[in-house]
């Protein structure tokens, strides 16, 4: 999408920024790679995120809200639209991009999204919508459909024209006891349904997976807490085979936990805790955001869901992480990209907010699957090298072989390869294929090679090569396009224009990283 222009100027309040410069469910119902490295001074230094402090965040925030009534002007919104500010992120020159969403009088619009991109000086220097479409909609015509019990009227924009809708969030459990929070969207007038899609994002310690690992505790009394104060509070908590609540948080006596296998179950607790200190450590360290929103503060880790259950799940009612223990109470699924994944859903639910369903919903897996990889690199841990697998040490299919590929995602025997019509109806785990596919082009380019040891052999959908920039600048790449150009509604072809907005701002238009985003799109079909 091209951003529309509009000239104006804000003031802006001073703060005083602290600027650290640092070098769904899982299953559908560090170390160089062997591509160029970045160097710190690759980048454009401007574009790429600063680290906010919690006051610095909180204060931009409240500037964007103290305007929202002018900006909503601005942006030439009907006086029945009003903007509601939910993120920020500034970059290190000073620009910011604040996210909102909209109401039309009164009602929550769905798909009304948008990011203000906004100079230090305070002029606008575009907006990324997730409509362009105007909203026209009468909110209380003389004949509607009955309204589902429990269900909210909104004005649906997501998709076709602007309506007036009912939503209702039906509850559940799903085939394999993952629980749902399913989204229904019925037309008001006419009852049909619009759209669904879920809420529930499928995804000193001895560790089972990691090896011996330090993990944040704190003393409790005459015992230790499995709490670490020093990545916002994260605790991880003990489910016991149970299925809902927060559990039990894990206490021990002599701060030492774990026994590297399931016959403990303080096991599981050290692979969890160790995952989101990682995770975290990411994030911070490559893109300098503290914690999944940005604002400092720790989800919290729940493990033993269930009975032998195989998956994990983000839930951003709670600000949780689940994981079950896997088949036969054996394997539990709390490898680090796994870790990765889930919290990155919580990420993505922070900035983009991509819908769970249709292309946008293969991108939201496909990010949490990018993420998962990137955090597993980053942990540089020698028990699990990174690599382009997804759950690789879980062993879902009981033979040894990973949940996912990124290299060629068609070897799971269900993921999609490369971009086609109709794509937005396979399910998100398999749709995300796409994008997993393009990361990998763009991080290490296609054909034959090995990396940590690892075979792989990446294709085109054109049959022509493609030469990768290295992981380190792909993930900045797909960070700065997630938290600052795409949007609720955002599908592949939006997705390219997104990615490569972000890499024109942060290596230039003419550069060659903006080239091989282009050129790793078209790899997979996307133009």
């Amino acid at each position: 999408m091209t951003p529309h222009i509009v000239r104006f100027t804000k003031k802006r309040s001073t703060l005083t920024i602290a600027t650290a410069v640092a070098a769904g469910a899982l299953l559908a119902a560090g170390t160089a790679t062997g591509a160029t490295a970045q160097t710190a001074a690759d980048a454009t230094p401007g574009a790429a995120p600063t680290t906010l402090s919690a006051s610095a965040r909180a204060g931009l925030l409240q500037d964007a809200n103290a305007q929202k009534a002018e900006t909503a002007k601005e942006l030439g919104l009907d006086a029945k639209e009003k903007l509601v500010v939910r993120d920020v992120v500034e970059d290190r020159d000073g620009t910011t991009h604040t996210r909102y969403e909209r109401t039309y009088d009164g009602l929550p619009v769905l798909g009304g999204d948008l990011v203000v991109h906004e100079s230090k000086a305070g002029k606008q220097e575009g907006v990324t919508r997730a409509t362009s479409k105007s909203i026209d909609v009468a909110t209380a015509p003389a004949t509607l459909a009955a309204a589902p019990e429990g269900a909210r009227k909104v004005v649906w924009a997501a998709s076709g024209t602007p309506r007036l809708a009912y939503e209702k969030v039906v509850t559940g459990t799903q085939k394999d006891g993952t629980p749902s929070k399913l989204h229904v969207v019925t037309d008001a007038k006419s009852g049909k349904r619009i759209f669904q899609w879920d809420d529930i994002r499928t995804g000193v310690g001895e560790s089972q997976y990691s090896g011996s690992v330090t993990i944040g505790s704190v003393k409790s009394g005459t015992s230790y807490a499995l709490t670490d104060n020093a990545r916002g509070g994260h605790s991880t908590y003990n489910l016991n085979h149970g299925t809902s609540g927060k559990g039990t948080l894990f206490t021990d006596a002599d701060d030492k936990w774990g026994n590297g296998t399931v016959s403990d179950p303080a096991t599981a607790a050290v692979d969890a805790a160790y995952g989101a200190q990682v995770t975290w450590d990411y994030y911070k360290d490559v893109h300098g955001r503290s914690g999944i929103k940005g604002d400092g503060k720790a989800a919290y880790s729940r493990v033993h869901y269930g009975n032998a259950y195989v998956n994990a799940f983000w839930d951003d009612s709670c600000f949780c992480m689940t994981y079950g223990d896997g088949t036969g109470n054996a394997k539990p699924l709390t490898a680090i990209d796994v870790a990765g994944h889930e919290m990155s859903h919580g990420v993505t639910a922070a900035t983009a907010g991509l819908i769970y369903s249709g292309e946008s919903g293969g991108l939201n897996e496909a990010t949490s699957d990018i993420f998962g990889t990137a955090v597993e690199f980053h942990a540089n841990n020698a028990k699990d090298v990174g690599d382009y697998l997804i759950g690789e040490k879980i062993d879902i299919n009981g033979n040894g072989t990973p949940l996912r590929y990124m290299d060629k995602p068609s070897k799971d025997g269900a993921s999609l390869d490369n971009w086609k019509t109709g794509a937005g109806n396979v399910d998100v785990h398999y749709s995300s294929g796409i994008a997993n596919h393009f990361f990998y082009l763009l991080s290490e380019g296609s054909g034959a090679k090995t990396i940590n040891g690892v075979s792989y052999n990446s294709p085109t959908a054109d049959g022509q090569p493609a030469a990768g920039i290295g992981r380190d600048k792909a993930e900045k790449i797909w960070f700065k396009a997630l938290t600052t150009y795409f949007t609720t509604t955002t599908n592949y072809a939006k997705a390219r224009t997104g990615t490569l907005s972000a890499a024109s701002a942060l290596y230039g238009a003419t550069s060659a990283e903006y080239k091989a985003v282009d050129r790793a799109w078209a790899a997979v079909n996307v133009k």
